[in-house]
């Protein structure tokens, strides 16, 4: 039986609507949970067994390949399995668990991005001093950092969270969030909110600075060099400005629906969004636009295509 202040429990309501289309939803959700998980296999296999690309930006896309398929994972297989089972329970220590895993997903994308940032910054800005300060060891101690902090200042959240006593059990969500749980309380909720606040300034808005004041400095010294070193600039900085500006604006959405009441469909879309579109997009840019991964993906399709004929 559970306790009515500490619900075993929560129900995802947003699946209630679903179940004439649940099958075409099964349907597209798993041909797009294949898309993500190939792709971004893909770019990491790539990067892994070409020691050429062993450089600090290619490791940066693999790292970004890797966040995408920890944030898949940590949705898309349960999501799966409640657009074909009639309850749409999970209990309350998976719920919290998923929230961790997709509240950190959030945040790597964004202390990836900033390192990729500030990679492009130190290879335009101080091109001489790049291989002195770009080295293996700095940045496994940038990557380790990246990692840590969030997972400390969202881990740290989620705690106080799993302390609330609450007053119900219902989320209206397709997956379990934090501002959709810490609403159940049945208690004031100012020191959440304040952690809350302390969390996304230290996991969004530090990284959001960091990477603009980057491209700000690369747009300066962009303005006082050539043409052709303005091109080169551009051509790398590119698939990272079309990343960060992509998931700025998913992440935009998803705070607008977790704190407003919007019709379901919108609901849904906006929701999702950060989660679907760039595990998505990033191989897509990154594969296409960088002419050494593109050329080498070719010849792994190729060769494996070879080996697998008669």
């Amino acid at each position: 039986m559970e306790n009515g202040s500490h619900p075993f429990y929560f129900y995802l309501t947003m699946y209630k609507d679903q179940k004439n289309f649940r099958y075409i939803y099964f349907t597209l959700v798993l041909i797009l949970y294949l898309v993500i998980l190939s792709m971004n296999t893909l770019i990491i296999l790539v990067i892994f067994l070409e020691r050429a690309l062993h450089q600090p930006m290619y490791i940066l896309i693999a790292c970004l390949s890797v966040n995408s398929l920890y944030g898949a994972n940590g949705l898309l297989p349960k999501m799966l399995a409640d657009l074909l089972l009639d309850t749409h329970a999970v209990s309350r220590p998976a719920c919290l668990i998923q929230i961790l895993v997709i509240y950190t997903y959030g945040s790597y994308e964004f202390t990836i991005l900033t390192l990729m940032a500030y990679d492009r910054h130190v290879a335009i800005c101080e091109p001489l001093k790049y291989h002195s300060i770009m080295t293996t060891r700095t940045l496994a101690i940038m990557v380790a950092v990246a990692l840590l902090c969030p997972l400390c200042a969202i881990g740290s959240n989620i705690s106080l969270t799993f302390q609330l006593p609450l007053c119900g059990n219902e989320l209206r969500k397709l997956y379990c969030s934090n501002w959709s749980v810490v609403q159940l309380s049945c208690v004031q909720t100012t020191l959440n909110n304040i952690v809350g606040i302390i969390t996304t300034v230290v996991t969004v808005f530090l990284p959001l600075f960091f990477i603009l004041y980057s491209y700000i400095k690369i747009l300066v010294i962009c303005q006082r060099n050539s043409s052709e070193f303005k091109r080169k600039a551009l051509h790398t900085c590119l698939p990272h400005i079309v990343t960060f500006v992509n998931y700025s604006i998913a992440v935009f959405c998803e705070i607008i629906f977790s704190r407003y009441e919007l019709p379901d469909v919108v609901a849904v879309i906006l929701s999702l969004e950060f989660l679907i579109i760039p595990p998505v997009l990033n191989p897509l840019v990154y594969g296409f636009n960088f002419p050494e991964i593109h050329r080498r993906i070719l010849l792994l399709l190729t060769s494996t295509k070879i080996s697998m004929t008669p």
